[in-house]
């Protein structure tokens, strides 16, 4: 969670270092996403050339991917910018708009979110659900699904990758993406305890018997009856 007076000093060091925020985003949003940045006080550039990508993520503090007008020549863009982006070790953020429209378009998304893992991914609940089922599907950029789909899809995908012992009920008419960019948080087996273990907690070793006072003088008696019927038979003897 974040707290407001956390979220207010991060827009004051936004503003105090201006840094610069390299975006490969789609024409629709281009002329809001540099009024929003400029607004928190950063120094917006949009650039998709794949002749200068390169170079600009050298002068950036933060790389923005966005899929919404995608073309063959963009999506070489935003692979090799967020190449550079990861050997810097900037942030990535991506936006995966569409993704489960056309397998095209998910197709992309996935590559990028496989090859280079970015540190957000923004998305409705039907994109995300798309990044990690081939057949998922989307209404073109709207959502046809609510968070809790996007979320149950998030937790099957991991533990389904960190569990090669159970195997997970898939979802009806969906095929698990593999690839899904980074590794998933592991789910961690529970400890099983070997069978004998369990059977010796639950049967403690059985005690013997402590000996009844009667029984321990009894049995200290007889050796000393043993010698003296030892010695009247060696007086009888004589």
């Amino acid at each position: 969670m974040f707290e407001p007076e956390d979220v207010w000093s991060d827009v004051q060091r936004i503003r105090s270092e201006a840094p610069l925020i390299h975006n490969i985003t789609n024409y629709v949003v281009m002329n809001t996403t540099a009024n929003a940045l400029l607004a928190l006080g950063a120094s917006p550039v949009m650039a998709h050339a794949i002749e200068e990508v390169e170079a600009m993520v050298g002068l950036a503090r933060a790389l923005v991917i966005n899929i919404g007008t995608l073309s063959g020549p963009w999506i070489a863009a935003m692979l090799k910018a967020a190449s550079a982006a990861k050997r810097r070790g900037i942030p990535v953020v991506l936006d995966p708009v569409g993704a489960g429209a056309t397998r095209y378009r998910t197709e992309a998304a996935q590559r990028i979110l496989t090859d280079t893992p970015p540190a957000i991914v923004r998305g409705n609940a039907s994109e995300i659900r798309a990044l990690y089922y081939a057949e998922s599907e989307t209404k073109g950029v709207d959502s046809r699904h609510d968070a809790a789909a996007a979320a149950a899809s998030r937790r099957h995908a991991a533990a389904a990758a960190s569990s090669s012992q159970a195997s997970q009920p898939q979802p009806k008419n969906l095929t698990p993406i593999s690839a899904l960019g980074g590794k998933p948080a592991e789910a961690k087996p529970p400890q099983v305890k070997p069978p004998a273990a369990k059977a010796a907690e639950a049967k403690p070793a059985a005690k013997t018997p402590a000996a009844k006072p009667s029984e321990t003088k009894a049995t200290a008696k007889k050796p000393a009856e043993k010698k003296r019927q030892e010695k009247v038979e060696k007086k009888g003897k004589r």
